[in-house]
């Protein structure tokens, strides 16, 4: 499997422990998918897209990590999406526009209800995309400081550009 560069570089952004609870919103083929459910031994991931041709894709590439119970996969917009409150410990989304394109409180407000007490969310673009960090990461991380998150980090790497920030309180 070819993996590009911002998906290696936003998996080593996670870097998810073999134990947590994540969500990837925007799972697109399942790439990404597949590189942290290999990481995983009790923990899980939800990946979910609005698109049902990525979600078949997804399901297709990871088949033996949903068998495992490592993966759910789920078809839906994420400010549809109903987890249980404080039920993950990190979310992550790559080349996913609309948190700079436009006001994505409704989506961050799932994020943050869905995050427990210091949980992390990363929204990761590809550093080849068509629009520079410049432009990206300043309405990203303002996106996220208006709609309650804390700690917001602009990042730069091999492969991407992106923010991380986490929710208020203490992990527990």
């Amino acid at each position: 499997m070819i993996v590009p560069a911002r998906v290696r570089w936003a998996v080593d952004v996670l870097d998810p422990g073999p134990d947590e609870h994540l969500l990837e919103a925007g799972c697109g083929p399942g790439v990404a998918a597949a590189l942290v459910c290999a990481r995983l031994h009790t923990g899980r991931l939800l990946a979910v897209d609005r698109s049902a041709t990525a979600v078949a894709r997804t399901t297709r590439r990871n088949a033996e990590h949903l068998a495992a119970g490592r993966l759910a996969v789920a078809e839906c917009a994420l400010d549809e999406l109903t987890v249980p409150p404080g039920s993950l410990d990190q979310a992550f989304t790559i080349n996913v526009n609309l948190f700079w394109v436009r006001d994505p409180g409704r989506e961050l407000s799932v994020l943050r209800t869905a995050l427990r007490p210091g949980g992390r969310l990363h929204v990761l673009y590809g550093a080849d995309g068509p629009t520079g960090a410049a432009t990206v990461t300043p309405a990203v991380a303002a996106a996220l400081a208006t709609h309650g998150f804390v700690g917001v980090e602009e990042l730069t790497g091999p492969g991407g550009i992106g923010v991380s920030t986490r929710t208020p309180g203490s992990r527990s």
